[in-house]
Protein backbone atom coordinates (compact mmCIF):
# COMPACT_ATOMS: atom_id res chain seq x y z
CA UNK A 1 0.00 0.00 0.00
CA UNK A 2 3.06 2.23 0.71
CA UNK A 3 4.27 1.84 -2.58
CA UNK A 4 0.68 2.34 -4.00
CA UNK A 5 0.91 5.94 -2.28
CA UNK A 6 4.10 6.56 -3.30
CA UNK A 7 3.40 6.21 -6.53
CA UNK A 8 0.30 7.96 -6.47
CA UNK A 9 1.75 11.42 -5.42
CA UNK A 10 4.75 10.58 -7.27
CA UNK A 11 2.33 10.48 -10.78
CA UNK A 12 -0.57 12.41 -9.74
CA UNK A 13 -0.07 14.66 -12.63
CA UNK A 14 0.01 11.98 -15.24
CA UNK A 15 -2.96 12.32 -17.11
CA UNK A 16 -4.55 9.62 -17.73
CA UNK A 17 -2.70 7.47 -14.57
CA UNK A 18 -0.66 4.37 -16.36
CA UNK A 19 -2.35 1.45 -16.71
CA UNK A 20 0.07 -0.43 -13.94
CA UNK A 21 -1.13 2.28 -11.66
CA UNK A 22 -4.74 1.81 -12.22
CA UNK A 23 -4.40 -2.45 -11.78
CA UNK A 24 -2.91 -2.12 -8.80
CA UNK A 25 -5.60 0.27 -7.24
CA UNK A 26 -7.91 -2.47 -8.07
CA UNK A 27 -6.09 -5.16 -6.82
CA UNK A 28 -5.63 -3.40 -3.37
CA UNK A 29 -8.89 -2.52 -3.22
CA UNK A 30 -9.47 -5.80 -3.52
CA UNK A 31 -7.01 -7.11 -1.24
CA UNK A 32 -8.46 -4.77 1.72
CA UNK A 33 -11.93 -5.28 1.48
CA UNK A 34 -12.24 -6.54 4.88
CA UNK A 35 -9.06 -4.08 6.32
CA UNK A 36 -11.48 -1.24 6.74
CA UNK A 37 -9.28 2.04 8.58
CA UNK A 38 -6.88 0.99 5.16
CA UNK A 39 -9.24 0.75 2.71
CA UNK A 40 -10.42 4.16 4.04
CA UNK A 41 -6.68 5.48 3.64
CA UNK A 42 -6.54 4.31 0.31
CA UNK A 43 -10.33 5.60 -1.18
CA UNK A 44 -9.30 8.87 0.37
CA UNK A 45 -5.70 9.22 -1.18
CA UNK A 46 -7.53 7.78 -4.95
CA UNK A 47 -10.35 10.48 -4.51
CA UNK A 48 -8.43 13.30 -3.39
CA UNK A 49 -6.45 13.34 -6.44
CA UNK A 50 -6.81 14.76 -10.15
CA UNK A 51 -7.53 11.89 -11.67
CA UNK A 52 -10.15 9.99 -9.70
CA UNK A 53 -12.76 9.35 -13.10
CA UNK A 54 -9.66 7.17 -13.80
CA UNK A 55 -10.00 4.56 -11.35
CA UNK A 56 -13.50 4.81 -11.21
CA UNK A 57 -13.56 2.83 -14.12
CA UNK A 58 -12.41 -0.23 -11.95
CA UNK A 59 -15.39 -1.98 -10.53
CA UNK A 60 -12.50 -2.97 -7.52
CA UNK A 61 -12.26 0.79 -6.85
CA UNK A 62 -16.00 1.18 -7.21
CA UNK A 63 -16.83 -1.02 -4.86
CA UNK A 64 -14.13 -0.14 -2.54
CA UNK A 65 -15.49 3.66 -2.70
CA UNK A 66 -19.07 2.49 -2.51
CA UNK A 67 -18.57 0.56 0.87
CA UNK A 68 -16.87 3.10 2.70
CA UNK A 69 -19.34 5.63 1.89
CA UNK A 70 -21.73 3.06 3.09
CA UNK A 71 -19.87 2.58 6.40
CA UNK A 72 -19.78 6.26 6.86
CA UNK A 73 -23.40 6.56 6.40
CA UNK A 74 -23.08 8.78 3.12
CA UNK A 75 -25.69 7.11 0.85
CA UNK A 76 -26.26 9.85 -1.23
CA UNK A 77 -22.56 10.47 -1.69
CA UNK A 78 -22.08 6.57 -2.61
CA UNK A 79 -25.17 6.81 -5.22
CA UNK A 80 -23.71 9.87 -6.73
CA UNK A 81 -20.52 7.80 -7.58
CA UNK A 82 -22.27 5.25 -8.82
CA UNK A 83 -23.99 7.13 -11.18
CA UNK A 84 -20.64 9.06 -12.23
CA UNK A 85 -18.57 6.32 -12.70
CA UNK A 86 -17.29 4.86 -15.69
CA UNK A 87 -16.94 1.04 -14.87
CA UNK A 88 -18.22 -1.38 -17.40
CA UNK A 89 -20.21 -3.74 -14.97
CA UNK A 90 -23.50 -2.71 -15.14
CA UNK A 91 -24.96 -5.62 -13.93
CA UNK A 92 -22.15 -5.41 -10.78
CA UNK A 93 -23.41 -1.43 -10.19
CA UNK A 94 -27.00 -1.73 -10.22
CA UNK A 95 -26.55 -4.46 -7.30
CA UNK A 96 -24.58 -1.90 -5.54
CA UNK A 97 -27.11 0.61 -6.12
CA UNK A 98 -29.31 -1.43 -4.69
CA UNK A 99 -27.26 -2.46 -1.53
CA UNK A 100 -26.85 1.14 -0.56
CA UNK A 101 -30.75 1.50 -0.73
CA UNK A 102 -31.15 -1.67 1.47
CA UNK A 103 -28.46 -0.41 3.58
CA UNK A 104 -30.23 3.19 4.05
CA UNK A 105 -33.39 0.96 4.66
CA UNK A 106 -32.15 -1.07 7.26
CA UNK A 107 -30.59 1.87 9.33
CA UNK A 108 -34.35 3.69 9.10
CA UNK A 109 -35.85 0.96 10.63
CA UNK A 110 -32.78 -0.49 13.29
CA UNK A 111 -32.58 -3.86 11.83
CA UNK A 112 -29.78 -6.12 10.50
CA UNK A 113 -32.21 -8.09 7.83
CA UNK A 114 -35.03 -7.20 5.03
CA UNK A 115 -37.58 -9.60 3.75
CA UNK A 116 -37.94 -10.58 0.33
CA UNK A 117 -41.04 -8.05 0.10
CA UNK A 118 -38.98 -5.15 1.84
CA UNK A 119 -36.24 -5.31 -0.65
CA UNK A 120 -38.49 -5.43 -3.56
CA UNK A 121 -40.74 -2.40 -2.33
CA UNK A 122 -37.01 -0.46 -2.00
CA UNK A 123 -36.02 -1.45 -5.32
CA UNK A 124 -39.72 -0.04 -6.71
CA UNK A 125 -38.77 3.20 -5.23
CA UNK A 126 -35.54 3.55 -6.10
CA UNK A 127 -34.87 2.44 -9.48
CA UNK A 128 -31.30 2.68 -10.39
CA UNK A 129 -30.35 6.03 -12.89
CA UNK A 130 -30.43 5.50 -16.72
CA UNK A 131 -26.48 5.85 -16.45
CA UNK A 132 -26.67 2.62 -14.87
CA UNK A 133 -29.60 1.00 -16.67
CA UNK A 134 -29.94 2.86 -20.31
CA UNK A 135 -32.40 0.03 -21.26
CA UNK A 136 -34.67 0.35 -17.74
CA UNK A 137 -35.40 -1.95 -15.45
CA UNK A 138 -36.44 -5.41 -16.61
CA UNK A 139 -40.28 -5.60 -17.19
CA UNK A 140 -41.09 -8.76 -15.36
CA UNK A 141 -44.91 -8.71 -16.14
CA UNK A 142 -45.93 -11.49 -19.14
CA UNK A 143 -47.43 -9.37 -22.68
CA UNK A 144 -50.95 -9.13 -22.58
CA UNK A 145 -50.89 -11.69 -25.43
CA UNK A 146 -49.83 -14.35 -22.41
CA UNK A 147 -51.84 -12.86 -19.84
CA UNK A 148 -55.41 -13.36 -22.04
CA UNK A 149 -54.09 -16.78 -22.43
CA UNK A 150 -53.37 -17.78 -18.68
CA UNK A 151 -56.65 -15.91 -17.58
CA UNK A 152 -58.99 -17.88 -20.09
CA UNK A 153 -57.11 -21.30 -19.13
CA UNK A 154 -57.98 -20.38 -15.28
CA UNK A 155 -61.32 -19.44 -16.19
CA UNK A 156 -62.74 -22.52 -18.72
CA UNK A 157 -60.24 -25.22 -17.75
CA UNK A 158 -59.17 -24.77 -13.98
CA UNK A 159 -57.17 -22.27 -11.66
CA UNK A 160 -55.18 -25.23 -10.36
CA UNK A 161 -53.28 -27.09 -13.26
CA UNK A 162 -51.48 -30.50 -12.55
CA UNK A 163 -48.03 -30.74 -13.82
CA UNK A 164 -48.90 -31.82 -17.29
CA UNK A 165 -50.87 -28.73 -18.17
CA UNK A 166 -48.75 -26.64 -16.49
CA UNK A 167 -45.71 -27.75 -18.74
CA UNK A 168 -48.00 -27.91 -22.06
CA UNK A 169 -48.81 -23.96 -21.01
CA UNK A 170 -44.91 -23.35 -20.85
CA UNK A 171 -44.38 -24.56 -23.71
CA UNK A 172 -47.51 -23.39 -26.00
CA UNK A 173 -46.25 -19.61 -24.02
CA UNK A 174 -42.37 -20.50 -24.17
CA UNK A 175 -42.33 -20.03 -20.41
CA UNK A 176 -40.31 -21.99 -17.63
CA UNK A 177 -42.61 -24.25 -15.93
CA UNK A 178 -42.06 -22.66 -13.15
CA UNK A 179 -43.31 -19.27 -13.96
CA UNK A 180 -46.44 -21.07 -14.94
CA UNK A 181 -47.18 -22.36 -11.73
CA UNK A 182 -46.11 -19.25 -10.12
CA UNK A 183 -48.25 -17.10 -12.22
CA UNK A 184 -51.24 -19.23 -11.20
CA UNK A 185 -50.54 -19.69 -7.41
CA UNK A 186 -50.77 -15.63 -7.57
CA UNK A 187 -53.69 -15.58 -9.77
CA UNK A 188 -55.32 -17.95 -6.79
CA UNK A 189 -53.88 -16.01 -4.22
CA UNK A 190 -55.61 -13.02 -5.78
CA UNK A 191 -58.99 -14.44 -6.29
CA UNK A 192 -58.94 -14.92 -2.52
CA UNK A 193 -58.38 -11.47 -1.73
Amino acid sequence: MKHFMAMLKKKENEHPPSTKLLNLAGQLCRELQSSSPNLEKLVESMMGCKNKRYFLTNIHVVRACVSVHIQKGQHDAACRLLEYCKAEEKEELVQLWHEIHYRRLMEKHQTDFLTPLQKFRCRKRNPPPVSLCPEGMKNRNYSEEVRQHLLRFAAEVTANPDKKQRERLALDMNLQPTQVYNWFANYRRRQKS
